[in-house]
């Protein structure tokens, strides 16, 4: 089985970057499940009903999201019915943490969680959370998107779950880290598998923004970048037992 990840889309060079990219894409690895993060894609905070449409027609079998779940209200008109999955450590809220597909007799459960260090310290705990859908669901395959802030919260969450699921992807600092690898229990696993959006900008913003937001303390609200965008992403493979299991790919205009 072949699981391709998409990281995280931002805004509209997001989602033209992916419509541009994504067949080649499929065309080369042949993917049997496409997820990916699309917390971003609605300018940076959360995603529409359109977007969510034009994704799912691209041939995407369901979205994980994060902090920005929220960030539309546009969103609570089309959660319950639709394939995405947000963080599972929001405690009451609409939607569904986790989600259970079937590809070829096997049951795959994606489950989407939110850290809280340099985040929401008032969610409820992710690893817990994780642990009790572990318990609870039956599945051939376990695939996580871990989207949090610190990576050395995403590495301690990864050690956690070694062995107890196959896959943890981490999400949201957008850029792409290089320690793609299968820990010693067997799970593959990268920090950050990047964003897709922008190229130039600082994790998808305007440059401009965000350096007079750091030298001088404020700055005008965020908008998204102009210019060459990028597309980041791993292929899975979960058949064959080598450290290539899991392999980055990023490509740009």
């Amino acid at each position: 089985m072949r699981i391709l990840f998409i990281g995280d889309i931002f805004g509209k060079a997001g989602i033209e970057m992916l419509e541009a990219t994504l067949p080649e894409l499929k065309a080369t690895y042949q993917p049997n499940l496409i997820i990916a993060n699309a917390e971003n894609a609605a300018s940076g905070r959360g995603i529409t009903q359109d977007q969510y449409k034009t994704m799912m027609t691209m041939g995407i079998h369901v979205l994980t999201m994060g902090n920005w779940v929220w960030g539309n209200k546009e969103l609570f008109a089309f959660l319950e019915d639709a394939n995405i999955v947000r963080p599972v450590n929001y405690p009451d809220a609409p939607g569904k943490g986790y989600q259970v597909l079937n590809y070829n007799n096997k049951r795959i459960l994606v489950i989407n969680a939110l850290g809280r260090t340099f985040m929401n310290p008032n969610l409820d705990c992710p690893f817990t959370r994780t642990s009790q859908v572990l318990d609870t669901v039956e599945a051939d395959v376990v695939f996580i998107d871990f989207h949090a802030e610190a990576t050395s919260e995403k590495i301690a969450f990864a050690h956690v779950f070694d062995g107890r699921v196959d896959v943890i992807v981490g999400t949201h600092t957008h850029v792409q880290t290089a320690d793609n690898r299968r820990l010693p229990k067997g799970t593959l696993y990268i920090t950050d598998v990047g964003m897709t959006g922008p190229l130039e900008g600082v994790i998808g913003v305007q440059k401009e923004i965000v350096i007079e937001r750091f030298t001088k303390g404020y700055s005008t609200y965020n908008k998204t970048a102009s210019g060459p965008r990028q597309l980041n992403a791993v292929i899975i493979d979960l058949v064959q037992h080598t450290m290539e299991r899991i392999q980055r790919f990023m490509a740009h205009d």
